[in-house]
């Protein structure tokens, strides 16, 4: 379904702990003596999204209401919002009211002396307000269950509220989520106990809420229930140490507290039909009280959601949707273990604006994941699902009962026997409502000679040499033309994807049935791949190009690291899922793109001693792709060739950082021909340049 026009956006951040005195913290780990000055930040990133208003999760401060300290630090909070530019409603926290009832739980308890002292800091511990024609709700979760006169209060309250405002688009704001990873999993530290849970939800769904959001869990997770969509929030001060057994690897610093790329918050778009949740990563930045900061332009969020051309698909190798049983801590949680699915991935997939994912068949044929298939699929995902040869038994049955959550069905077989594969294929698809297209299975035989090494290894996908094989096969009568749409072609480690993919399109001629395959990996599995810069680029060559050939699907076969068995690289996100070089430089690339380019006129290549040059002519001007050799500063990049001397103004944008600066330019008359820039521009990665000049360049 279209979003339609977005009407307005709003904020959401949560945790923000703030202490009583900048660089002071009434805490056993170091890492919360920042949170002052990464909540300064965070409102300096707040101004400049220019949000309608911020919605605050809870856990204002750090000292809860008993601790002698719980003043001075409102007092602190109250000091950093000053410079906040849009309304500020707030959401109670444990924190900030105490915990919920529970003889167990680290901090004393709800009561009504704690609620009189959160009132009088901070105001209302529930309320409801309304925007663009939208209601939201703020409720105190920590009152749920507690006995207390306010709970029947809110209680009465909020199913009046709710039932006065149905049929309005309603946000409801909590501290506790009401579950963490399942409605029915039993009562812990980081969830709503029953009864109030049940009572909670039943509400929701009553009324239709459209979204709600929760903090708490300083981790970000997104669920959907009904027509709900939840999301658990990450802290913009510091990371839950518990939830770092999600990973496969070790912690972070500070045993994972002081993760800093996982910090930050959201920025909602409400449009008119659904909104887009776009999670911006902080990375712990901290604005001390005496510092000014750096007003410089920057791309805007993507999203998989909204992104209106995302063409790069990403090969999910590692569990995209794991589940892990977090160990019972002895801090927060001593007596049971919680379990939790790791959604990094998922927000890690968000903010580069990637819609196509491709997953063996067999979690099609995983319940469980199935289900997650049909959430993401809501939120914009597509699935391409791969087999070797035809499926059998249930995997077959799920293609054929699931086939609405699939985009593409890639058979990966050898090419002995494919027409009466082919038969079968054409068979089992009639009816199907998605694609489908073969990747070649290559046996020894047909491999790349490798000179005396044996290598064990699996290899599929069509050299581009063979299309005029795929060609006669798909111009013959015989069954393979009725059974598959396109076929999957292999740009290996030592081939360049402009080259590779940009003679696919050529040769496709406008045809949008074939699929090209990138590697990360290196073709001998003994050698690893782990420099970021060279990958960065990689990964910025592959993207561009598939913006410029517009009907070529394109696939990159490395979304988290491999940094253990078979073909070691480094990937768009590390082992913890938090974006590397390349997976900023994909979401920088694929917001300054999104949009489309202009009708490509010609494609030219460059290089000199610092950079390689991939250069678009468009009939809007000149859209220039820097791969830099090594990190440094850049004076000049090569033309593939220019005409008369003349200078004028450019957009120079680092992929790295998504900053947008102005850049000055002159072309002399000298050979090589060179871009020369006034100033020299830093380069620590890609680098986009986009100049409105038109008949810049011209074929050699």
């Amino acid at each position: 379904m279209s979003l339609g026009k977005k009407l307005f956006s709003f904020a959401v951040i949560a945790d923000t702990h703030v202490n009583q005195e900048e660089g002071k913290a009434s805490s056993d780990f170091a890492v919360n003596r920042l949170a002052n000055a990464r909540n300064r930040y965070v409102i300096h990133a707040l101004n400049r999204a220019k949000p309608a208003f911020t919605l605050h999760l809870g856990d204002i401060v750090h000292p809860t209401p008993h601790h002698p300290g719980f003043a001075d630090a409102a007092r602190s909070f109250h000091a950093l919002a000053a410079a906040l530019e849009c309304p500020l409603h707030l959401t109670p926290g444990n924190h900030d009211v105490g915990d919920k009832p529970g003889d167990w739980l680290p901090v004393p308890s709800v009561s009504d002396e704690y609620l009189a002292i959160y009132e009088r800091h901070f105001g209302k511990p529930y309320y409801a307000f309304d925007s663009h024609g939208c209601h939201f709700v703020v409720i105190n979760a920590q009152a749920l269950n507690s006995g207390l006169p306010c709970e029947a209060e809110q209680r009465a309250w909020l199913e009046s509220d709710l039932a006065a405002h149905a049929g309005q688009r309603t946000f409801l704001c909590t501290h506790y989520p009401a579950f963490l990873f399942d409605p029915a999993e039993p009562g812990h530290y980081d969830n709503i106990d029953e009864p109030g849970r049940s009572w909670l939800l039943g509400l929701v769904a009553r009324y239709g809420v459209e979204a709600v959001f929760a903090g708490h869990v300083h981790n970000f997770w997104y669920h959907l229930l009904g027509e709900t969509e939840f999301y658990l929030l990450p802290s913009t001060a510091f990371v839950r140490l518990d939830y770092s057994e999600l990973y496969r690897v070790g912690p972070g610093p500070e045993r994972g507290r002081n993760d800093a790329p996982k910090l930050g918050f959201l920025i909602v778009d409400v449009h008119e039909h659904g909104h887009v949740a776009h999670p911006l990563r902080t990375q712990g930045a901290c604005l001390g009280p005496d510092e000014k900061p750096q007003d410089v332009e920057t791309l805007p969020p993507v999203h998989s959601r909204s992104v209106s051309r995302s063409p790069l698909g990403i090969d999910l190798r590692h569990p995209w949707a794991e589940i892990v049983d977090v160990v019972a801590s002895g801090a927060l949680d001593e007596f049971s273990r919680k379990r939790a699915r790791n959604d990094d991935p998922l927000m890690a997939l968000w903010e580069m604006g990637i819609q196509r994912l491709r997953v063996p068949l067999a979690d099609l044929d995983d319940a469980r994941l199935r289900e997650r298939m049909r959430v993401l699929k809501r939120a914009g995902a597509r699935f391409t699902v791969y087999s070797h040869n035809l499926p059998a038994g249930s995997l077959r049955q799920s293609l054929l009962d699931h086939a609405h959550l699939v985009d593409a069905w890639e058979v990966i077989a050898p090419m002995a026997g494919i027409e009466a594969l082919a038969a079968q294929v054409a068979d089992l698809r009639r009816g199907l409502p998605f694609a489908v297209r073969h990747s070649k299975l290559r046996r020894p035989e047909d491999r790349l000679h490798h000179g005396d090494r044996a290598r064990h290894v699996i290899e599929h996908g069509f050299y581009l040499a063979e299309r005029e094989q795929v060609e006669a096969l798909r111009s013959s009568p015989g069954a393979y033309r009725a059974a598959f749409d396109g076929g999957v072609f292999r740009v290996s480690r030592g081939q360049r994807p402009w080259h590779e993919i940009g003679r696919l399109a050529a040769a496709a001629a406008g045809d949008t049935r074939d699929e090209a395959y990138v590697r990360l990996a290196a073709d001998n599995p003994a050698e690893a791949q782990d420099d970021d810069l060279a990958n960065a680029n990689r990964v910025a060559e592959t993207l561009f190009t598939a913006h410029a050939c517009v009907g070529i699907g394109v696939w990159l076969d490395t979304f988290c690291d491999v940094d253990r068995g078979y073909f070691p690289r480094t990937g768009l996100v590390d082992r913890r899922y938090n974006p590397r070089l390349a997976g900023k430089v994909c979401r920088n690339l694929n917001s300054a793109l999104s949009g489309g380019l202009d009708r490509v006129k010609g494609m030219h290549e460059a290089e000199s001693r610092s950079a390689r040059t991939l250069i678009l002519e468009t009939s809007d001007g000149v859209v220039a792709l820097v791969l830099p050799h090594e990190s440094g500063e850049l004076r000049s990049i090569t033309l593939h060739r220019a005409g008369t001397a003349r200078s004028g103004p450019a957009k120079w944008i680092d992929l790295a950082s998504g900053t947008i600066t102005a850049a000055s330019w002159r072309v002399g008359e000298s050979e090589p021909p060179a871009l020369n820039f006034e100033e020299p521009r830093p380069c620590t990665g890609p680098a986009l340049v986009i100049l409105k000049e038109s008949g810049f360049l011209s074929p050699a």
